[in-house]
């Protein structure tokens, strides 16, 4: 029976999902302290004289380690950044395309041990924009670098498609008629979006890219929502605001310890002796030198992953509810502070404001009216923000919005995609 093999690398999670003909796809499930998860962690955790480990052995070993430990996340956001070439772990350097490796071959082990040796086509998604992408040769930069990845983790051949057509797949498979979709999938870096004619008639179709009628994509989603939290909630607890004085000068503190701070994948970057070092000779001047020793402690005690951890709970307790608690502590710390949905929603408008103009030109550049649209299927996390589904009850209308499958739908559609393949 012919079989196909989704792999969906993503900023924040990953997935591997594997299709049958005339069967549902079905997503691998990977053993985590909690029990089984379809949703493998795209993290990294190295401690010293100790192998790398990723997903969900990454975070268990992470959240029982010692203060020595460095967690690496969201490397998908740097495949299109040329100044990140390699890093430094405990000595040893390793590039980008290493680390990324690590990752995916734990994936494609923890695949392999659900689903036996994965020795179908295997289709890979890609981002439509990849952060921090530029220009298009930036995209072809981040899509080699993701291909020897790939090629070293023993995983291939493989074919790329973009993630917005994968999450169509995965919501036609379940259509009985034809109809014009638009498709939003709302990642950790990126939010990619897509106008396609779906159903039987184009199922049925040799040639699928003619029910493609465009794609748009821009590198905002999560991680930018949740850099808003941190920005007017933990920042300010943190020095962002202060000054401290540097012989007959008072000076601001820099700001850009604070943008690394919001992109709590970056935080790992200023465990470094320089930064340390700046800040701790900071503190001494500083005007209010306990929110500098707040900063340290979160930096020294790579708490990222609890911060983000406090940010997501946050996050999602707004898109079901009005106002939330938020709450980062440890034995050291501790910032709270209740946040009312309408704030949240000021905080984040510069964001939503892009992705409107992202929807507005790919119905401009496909000629498409708002009415026109029959469906529109919503995946990924920040799919479930009010204020991102408000957008499209907008422009599409209230009974027309769909979702499911948040976080394995785009490698189940991966999946769907492969079985039209004809490789080796």
């Amino acid at each position: 029976m012919r079989t196909g093999i989704g792999l969906d690398f993503g900023t924040t999670n990953s997935s591997i999902a594997f299709a049958r003909a005339d069967q549902a796809p079905e997503a691998a499930l990977f053993q985590a302290a909690g029990g089984p998860t379809t949703t493998y962690r795209s993290v990294l955790y190295f401690e010293p004289k100790a192998p790398g480990r990723s997903g969900p052995k990454a975070i268990e070993s992470y959240l029982s380690g010692s203060e020595n430990g460095r967690l690496i996340q969201s490397l998908k956001s740097f495949l299109a950044s040329r100044l990140f070439t390699s890093t430094d772990v405990f000595g040893r350097p390793y590039s980008l395309e290493d680390l990324v490796t690590i990752i995916l071959r734990d994936l494609k082990t923890g695949a392999e041990s659900h689903f036996g040796p994965l020795s179908g086509p295997i289709v890979v998604g890609r981002p439509v924009r990849f952060a921090n992408a530029d220009t298009d040769e930036d995209g072809e930069f981040a899509l080699r670098r993701l291909t020897r990845a790939l090629e070293k983790a023993g995983i291939g051949p493989v074919v790329f498609e973009y993630e917005p057509v994968a999450a169509a797949y995965f919501y036609e498979s379940t259509l009985d008629h034809d109809e014009l979709i638009m498709i939003g999938d709302f990642g950790g870096g990126t939010s990619d979006f897509s106008l396609l004619r779906v159903g039987p008639s184009v199922r049925r179709s040799r040639e699928r890219d003619v029910g493609i009628l465009g794609y748009e994509g821009v590198a905002i989603a999560g991680d930018a929502f949740d850099a808003r939290i941190v920005r007017n909630l933990v920042s300010p607890a943190l020095g962002r605001d202060s000054e401290y004085r540097s012989f007959d000068k008072t000076l601001p503190m820099p700001a850009w310890v604070y943008g690394n701070l919001e992109r709590w994948h970056y935080l790992s970057f200023l465990k470094s002796n320089k930064t340390l070092g700046m800040l701790r000779s900071i503190h001494g001047q500083s005007t209010e030198p306990q929110k500098i020793s707040a900063l340290l402690h979160v930096i020294e005690g790579d708490l990222g992953f609890y911060l983000h951890r406090s940010v997501q709970d946050t996050k999602a307790l707004l898109s079901r509810k009005t106002e939330a608690d938020f709450l980062f502590e440890d034995y050291e710390l501790r910032v709270g502070s209740t946040v009312v949905r309408s704030e949240f929603e000021e905080w984040i408008g510069g964001e939503l404001g892009r992705i409107r103009g992202c929807i507005d030109r790919l119905l401009s550049q496909t000629g498409v009216v708002g009415t026109e649209v029959d469906r529109v299927f919503l995946t990924g996390g920040s799919s479930l923000v009010p204020a991102v589904r408000q957008i499209f009850r907008e422009r599409f209308g209230e009974g027309k919005i769909s979702s499911g499958g948040e976080f394995t739908s785009v490698a189940r559609g991966l999946a769907l995609r492969a079985l039209e393949e004809d490789m080796p």
